[in-house]
């Protein structure tokens, strides 16, 4: 299984020695290396009813790779761990594997090495490697009083898509939305633009835009306001929300798993291309419940995504 995962696949420049040794050597030539590692467990994370083995590969990368981004770095490799029971298809492998590296080359990178065990669950797990290319890694703790708040990627389409998914709406003209929750689309370039742009602080929406918002507020002792007037709801959205009659701004502020990238920058500076400003970052008053506020909002208290809810 890994001759047929690592046949005939290209390597970036970055890597000076590819799968088939007891490690990989990929360069650094900036000195330091961005990594970050995530897992996927079949059940919680993905179900193979609703996606097929080359999304589910897709997304396991993608959601890795926009951390990297997330810190302004060019992915540089992955290593993948698989886990999978002993009476898995051969076609589901190559499909997970299919996946992984046509998102790896969205990313700008490849497979670099990894592991396949057997397990009683299919498991996938993630290590992505970035390289900051001379630039300043940008954290969650740089945001400061004035910056501006704003996005790059997609928001609330994943959510949709999920909650299509869980209402048994799979046939209902929303194919948009439901491929967007399957295979996330991370603003990988934007991360690297973000930072070239002097960006103060930056994250991935893995878990909901307030509830990352607020992982940077925290990080940088600041407070978060989102206006919602700038945010835009695309139409495939709206339908979604009309079939299923729930407010797609609800998705836009809690939905997790687009992976599109938020951050903060100087307000008299330049905002990149591509990137939407949602609102403003202000003093945050040591008694404010909230670190993240919507104008014009009161929230039912749920800011995004938790691993460990019951539900």
């Amino acid at each position: 299984m890994i001759a047929r995962a690592v046949a005939g696949r290209v390597q970036p420049p970055s890597t000076i020695l590819g799968p088939g040794d007891d490690a990989a050597i990929v360069a650094a030539a900036d000195g330091r290396i961005a990594a970050s590692t995530d897992m996927l467990v079949h059940g919680r994370h993905f179900r193979l009813d609703w996606s097929s083995p080359v999304q589910i590969g897709r997304k396991a990368i993608a959601q890795n790779g926009a951390d990297i981004a997330a810190m302004g770095a060019q992915c540089s490799g992955f290593l993948v761990s698989l886990g999978c029971p002993a009476d898995t298809p051969v076609s589901v492998i190559d499909g997970i594997n299919e996946g992984m590296w046509l998102e790896a080359a969205a990313a700008g990178s490849a497979v670099v090495g990894g592991d396949l065990v057997q397990s009683s669950d299919l498991v996938i797990s993630i290590t992505a490697l970035g390289d900051l290319q001379g630039r300043a890694p940008v954290l969650r703790s740089g945001a400061r009083v004035g910056d501006l708040i704003a996005y790059a990627g997609r928001l609330g389409w994943s959510a949709a898509g999920l909650a299509l998914l869980l209402a048994g709406r799979v046939r209902t003209g929303h194919d948009l939305v439901l491929d967007a929750h399957r295979v996330p689309a991370p603003p990988y370039r934007a991360g690297v633009e973000a930072a070239e742009a002097g960006a103060h602080s930056l994250t991935d929406v893995s878990d909901g835009l307030c509830s990352d918002l607020g992982h940077i507020a925290v990080a940088s002792g600041v407070g978060m306001v989102i206006d919602p007037e700038r945010l835009v709801v695309p139409p495939e959205l709206h339908s979604a929300a009309t079939e299923l009659g729930v407010d797609p701004v609800d998705w836009i502020l809690t939905g997790g798993e687009d992976h599109a990238l938020v951050g903060t920058f100087d307000g008299l500076g330049t905002i990149p291309q591509g990137w939407t400003v949602i609102g403003r970052v202000e003093d945050r008053d040591g008694g404010q419940a909230r670190p993240v506020t919507v104008e014009g909002r009161i929230g039912s208290g749920r800011t995004g995504w938790t691993s460990f809810e019951s539900t």
